[in-house]
């Protein structure tokens, strides 16, 4: 493992230097790209894969959450693989192989865990931006754990109507999301719920 060679390309990521993306891309993707064909998957799929891991990366980094245990290249296959089996997994497609160019030494279930809550995050997000403006800020001043009364104070609307407005907006959202098809998809997972 070449610590020095990966703190550069961390450092490429989070930065956006393309130069050093293109290379990580262009020396990683056949690797991707044959585990991918392999199991079910097509081209489309393993740019996808590939794309979502190398976003997955960027966020930890900037989150200052990522934790390698073992070489950049190790953890970058382990994340698609895991992408890759939970897209499957949802798709009821599972018949993957479990060979991989090389051996993967990270947690499944974290890196499972964390793309899940990522694709929850990412619906709920999604749905509560086509919210009205009024909404939001009903919703978003309860979510920060306002009472009725204060949410009433800070919108100027009386407190019975700021009820009303709650229990609409709120009913609006969980519409949106249940309708939207990733949230389908992640419903058929039982122990994840968004």
């Amino acid at each position: 493992m070449n610590t020095n060679e990966d703190y550069k390309i961390l450092e490429g990521i989070v930065s956006g230097n393309e130069v050093i993306i293109i290379t990580f891309y262009k020396k990683n993707l056949p690797y991707i790209r044959q585990y991918i064909l392999q199991n079910s998957g097509n081209e489309e799929d393993a740019e996808d894969v590939f794309q979502d891991a190398l976003i997955f990366v960027y966020q930890k980094l900037k989150t200052d959450s990522l934790e390698l245990h073992s070489s950049l290249r190790t953890y970058f296959y382990g994340i698609c693989k895991n992408i890759w089996r939970n897209r499957l997994r949802k798709n009821k497609k599972m018949s993957t192989i479990d060979q991989f160019p090389e051996d993967i030494g990270i947690s499944n279930s974290t890196v499972i865990e964390d793309i899940e809550y990522k694709e929850r995050e990412y619906v709920y997000r999604r749905h509560f931006l086509k919210l009205s403006g009024a909404c939001r800020e009903v919703l978003s001043l309860l979510f920060e754990g306002k009472s009725m009364k204060e949410i009433a104070r800070i919108t100027g609307y009386s407190e019975g109507y700021t009820r009303k407005k709650k229990f609409k907006c709120k009913r609006c959202l969980i519409k949106m999301i249940e309708k939207d098809p990733t949230y389908q998809e992640l419903q058929l997972n039982p122990e994840k719920e968004l």
